[in-house]
């Protein structure tokens, strides 16, 4: 078996997709090295800057004085804590739902939720470009699964009304997708999910705490995008770990019974659980944080175009530039580094074949003069090897 690793192996180094973990000597904007380098990182998806925010820092370890470093079981035998009741209650508020369940992992928590929702007899119809975790979850399922074209909303009533279905519908999405950063026609999936009494289930993993003071797109459109279910993750602008979902006590109550990754997953930790309280608190501080945020990406990404690069249509804090060949990207992100910038290229399975690029993430941490130095320095680079 060896030689089938080797040879898989060198395979992905052919095609530029091998990948590699690089330890890192710190965490944030700014990442200093042996050498005495700083890398200015626009890989990180801690958006708001509260993974390193003192306030949340101390909840962390407040939490960890109070409960200890585990839950010491799964939720159902004896690690659920009055924390993550807490925690539950804060986030059902902030997001605007009934209730809320919190779940140890963002990947598990889709994956679980997707296919305890559906199964076979049913239906799910999932934008092309869903996170790999709620493809995996829908493939779970048993359901039969339907990929349509991305932010078709018109492409998906056709295919939802020539699609005969005997059991239940389920609609996924991701309100801010997590690798072009562009946003998803919500308004126009509720109607369509309402007409053919589908779910709606939205993942907001790239929107919490950044849109509708902090609750999210379908927070901040209102009653004309409400989902079924609201999928989040605590480990993005909320600076911790875990996942969770935001809908109804009776929802609620049915994941608790049916979801195989909230049943058989030991609960998440009490310093993950203070910690995301903890943002959420600093969010309800600083509710502006999220526009504040936007702003200054808008900003970079004005910065990028006047250096004749080519990103999308600017809609959030996520910036695609755009490179398309793997070996082209993979050097970009290589020059980059040298100049002491952190700007991963990403390449397939994570986004379509040809469409590799560099991925950058803005983040409160950045200041203004870091944005105008980055995008000097990729404007640079890109000129280098002719990518404009």
């Amino acid at each position: 078996m060896t030689d089938y690793f080797l040879q898989e192996l060198e395979q992905m180094e052919r095609e530029g997709l091998r990948r590699h973990t690089e330890a890192w000597p710190a965490s944030g904007s700014r990442i200093g090295l042996a050498d005495g380098r700083i890398l200015l990182n626009f890989s990180a998806n801690d958006y708001l800057g509260l993974a390193q925010d003192p306030h949340v820092v101390r909840r962390a370890m407040q939490a960890i004085e109070r409960w200890g470093c585990g839950a010491s079981a799964s939720r159902l035998m004896c690690g659920t804590l009055e924390l993550h009741e807490e925690l539950e209650a804060a986030l059902a508020q902030l997001v605007g739902g009934e209730s809320a369940l919190v779940f140890s992992s963002g990947f598990g928590m889709n994956v679980g939720v997707v296919a305890a929702l559906a199964g076979r007899g049913d239906i799910i119809f999932a934008d092309r470009l869903s996170h790999a975790s709620l493809i995996d979850g829908a493939r779970l399922s048993g359901a039969e699964v339907k990929r349509f074209a991305h932010n078709d909303a018109a492409g998906l009533a056709r295919l939802v009304e020539s699609t005969p279905c005997r059991g239940r519908r389920l609609i996924v999405t991701e309100s801010v997708f997590s690798m072009d950063g562009d946003l998803a026609p919500l308004t126009g999936l509720r109607t369509l999910a309402a007409r053919h009494q589908a779910l709606l289930l939205v993942d907001e993993a790239h929107a919490i705490g950044i849109w509708g003071r902090g609750g999210g797109v379908c927070r901040q459109l209102g009653e004309t995008a409400q989902p079924d279910i609201v999928a989040g993750t605590l480990g993005k602008a909320l600076g911790s770990l875990g996942g969770f979902v935001v809908c109804s006590a009776a929802c609620r109550e049915f994941l608790v019974n049916r979801a195989r990754s909230f049943i058989y997953a030991t609960a998440l930790p009490p310093p993950c659980l203070g910690a995301a309280l903890g943002a959420i608190e600093r969010i309800a501080q600083e509710p502006d944080m999220g526009e504040r945020l936007l702003e200054r990406a808008r900003t970079f990404h004005g910065l990028l175009a006047a250096e004749g690069l080519r990103p999308p249509e600017f809609r959030s804090q996520i910036i695609p530039v755009p490179v398309g060949k793997n070996d082209m990207a993979l050097e970009l992100a290589r020059r980059l580094r040298e100049r002491g910038l952190l700007m991963t290229a990403v390449r397939p399975p994570t986004v379509p074949r040809g469409t590799a690029r560099l991925r950058l993430s803005v983040t409160l941490a950045h200041e203004p003069s870091d944005l105008q130095w980055a995008a000097e320095q990729i404007g640079q680079a890109a000129r280098e090897l002719v990518l404009i």
